[in-house]
């Protein structure tokens, strides 16, 4: 196998994001439930027989060292491959949303090399090495709906019904190192357990019942007065809005049925705003993939 073409890195969406303390390296311990959705990057990875490694943009334009050619390069290092790639990307998810694009991407690139290159390493060990890249990539890389906790190691895979979800970012995109720095930043909630959210869907759709919250809004609207705007725009169309990750993507719930309870107007988007109507998904379309 040379190579493998079309292949999906999907974007998240965090239906609650809590703040529940702090290690004393500094790094945050968050709860959240992530969900899969149909708003993704696609990739198509090459293998090289002289080592090196090169992306392609096909799309909008990345970072000279993204995420995706750090992933290839520490998966590179730790199985002592000496073979390489021309890692092709055409970028759709917005960067600096909240939405995990960059992650998606960067376990996407670790499950095709791990093909490509013949390694046979198991989802395990993959995501342990995901998780020297970001928080958000062993999620992606585990591949399936999940509760989230720690700084990003603990993944439990749930079930969630498919739903509706109209997503929107405004121009700004935020840094994460600021939001978590700002002294406004609660990092107190309370812990919850997987059984708090699981009996919350009982009562119906578990996308809709707005359980918990993001701890990073506030921080995150203070910063960027856009947020809040975002915020609102969607409760106005859809009676609920909630920002994702670190932002400054925003999403509204819209239902659970084989159509949107609410139709989606592109044309009512704000000038410069990005967005589009999207549904969650059952699973990551690389789920099977180690």
């Amino acid at each position: 196998m040379r190579a493998l073409y079309e292949l999906l890195a999907p974007a998240k969406v965090n239906l609650f994001l809590h703040v529940v303390g702090r290690r004393a390296d500094g790094y945050h311990l968050l709860q959240s439930v992530f969900a899969l959705i149909d708003w993704a990057d696609t990739l198509h990875v090459e293998r090289r027989a002289d080592g090196r490694l090169a992306r392609h943009d096909l799309g909008a334009a990345l970072p000279d060292d993204d995420l995706c050619l750090q992933a290839a390069r520490a998966l590179q290092r730790a199985s002592g491959c000496a073979e390489g790639a021309d890692i092709h990307i055409d970028k759709r998810v917005p960067a600096g949303a909240g939405l995990g694009g960059g992650s998606s991407d960067a376990a996407t690139t670790l499950l095709a090399l791990n093909r490509l290159w013949r390694l046979h390493w198991p989802r395990e060990r993959l995501a342990a090495l995901a998780l020297t890249l970001g928080a958000d990539v062993p999620f992606f890389v585990h591949g399936h709906n999940a509760f989230v906790q720690g700084v990003g190691e603990q993944v439990t895979p749930i079930d969630l019904p498919r739903t509706w979800l109209a997503v929107v970012k405004p121009p700004p995109s935020l840094p994460t190192a600021a939001i978590f720095a700002s002294a406004d930043l609660v990092r107190t909630t309370p812990a919850v357990i997987l059984l708090d959210f699981l009996a919350d869907t009982q009562l119906g759709d578990a996308s809709a019942a707005g359980f918990g919250r993001n701890d990073l809004q506030p921080v995150a609207v203070g910063q960027c007065g856009e947020v809040g705007h975002a915020v609102q725009w969607l409760k106005a169309r859809f009676g609920n809005g909630r920002m994702s990750g670190s932002g400054s993507a925003v999403f509204a719930r819209s239902g659970t049925g084989n159509r949107p309870e609410v139709a989606w107007d592109a044309q009512a988007l704000p000038p410069g705003w990005v967005g589009r109507m999207c549904r969650s998904l059952e699973q990551h379309p690389l789920a099977g993939w180690s």
